[in-house]
C-alpha cells in the first residue's frame, strides 16, 4: 500500500470522516480516489474462478463497496479511529461481494454463458453504482434509507451525522452505547436490504 493511496499520515482524518459521515459530495470523490486502487486490486487477487470474472469487474465491485459505505457512514453507523481501520472495513466489503457473488453462483448453477451474458447489477443491487461520480449520486442511496427508518433510528442518524459521539446520544436517549449503536446498525441492515441496495454487510 503506497503513501498516496492511504492516509496514515493525514492529520485530519477525523474532519474526513465528519464529511462523510455529514454527506460531504467532495469526501465521497476523495473516498474513491485514495482507496479505488487498493480495492480493486484486492478484489481482483480474490476472483480466482474464472466464471466470476466474466460477470464480475473490479470497478464494478470498488464502486458499489464505497456506495455501501458511503451510505453506512453517513448514517452514522461506523466508529473509525484511524485510516487503517477504514482501509481493512473496504477490504472487507469487497471480499464479502466477491463471495457473495461465488455463492450465488454455485447455488443457482447458472452456466457460462448465461453467466457471461449477464451484468453486474443482476447479481448484486448495488453493483450499478457505476463510476467515481456516481458515488456522489449515493446521497440518494442516503435519502430513500432514511426514508426507511423509524422515527428513533433517524434521530441515531441524525445525531451521529451531527458528530455526536455514542455516549452523547446515550445522555440524550437513554440505553448504553452498545445497544444504542446495534439498534441503528440493524435498521440499516433491514432498509439496505428492503430497497434492494446490498444483500449483506460485513
Amino acid at each position: 500500500m503506497s503513501e498516496s493511496n492511504d492516509m496514515s499520515d493525514d492529520p485530519e482524518f477525523a474532519g474526513f470522516l465528519q464529511l462523510i459521515r455529514a454527506g460531504n459530495a467532495q469526501a465521497a470523490e476523495d473516498l474513491v480516489r485514495r482507496y479505488e486502487s487498493i480495492i480493486r486490486r484486492e478484489v481482483r487477487l480474490k476472483l480466482h474462478d474464472p466464471s466470476l470474472h466474466r460477470v464480475l469487474d473490479s470497478v464494478d465491485i470498488c464502486q458499489s463497496v464505497m456506495a455501501s459505505f458511503f451510505v453506512r457512514a453517513a448514517a452514522g453507523q461506523y466508529d473509525l479511529n484511524h485510516p487503517l481501520q477504514l482501509l481493512r472495513l473496504l477490504i472487507t466489503m469487497a471480499k464479502n461481494k466477491v463471495a457473495m457473488a461465488a455463492r450465488k453462483q454455485r447455488a443457482q448453477r447458472r452456466d457460462n454463458r448465461r453467466m457471461g451474458a449477464m451484468g453486474v447489477e443482476e447479481i448484486d443491487p448495488a453493483g450499478g453504482v457505476g463510476t467515481p461520480s456516481r458515488v456522489v449520486a449515493a446521497k440518494e442511496m442516503l435519502d430513500l434509507v432514511r426514508g426507511q427508518l423509524g422515527d428513533e433510528e433517524r434521530r441515531l442518524a441524525d445525531l451521529r451525522s451531527q458528530g455526536h459521539e455514542w455516549a452523547d446520544i446515550v445522555a440524550q436517549m437513554g440505553g448504553t452505547a452498545d445497544g444504542r449503536r446495534m439498534q441503528l446498525t440493524r435498521a440499516l441492515d433491514k432498509a439496505m436490504k428492503k430497497l434492494g441496495l446490498e444483500d449483506e454487510q460485513p
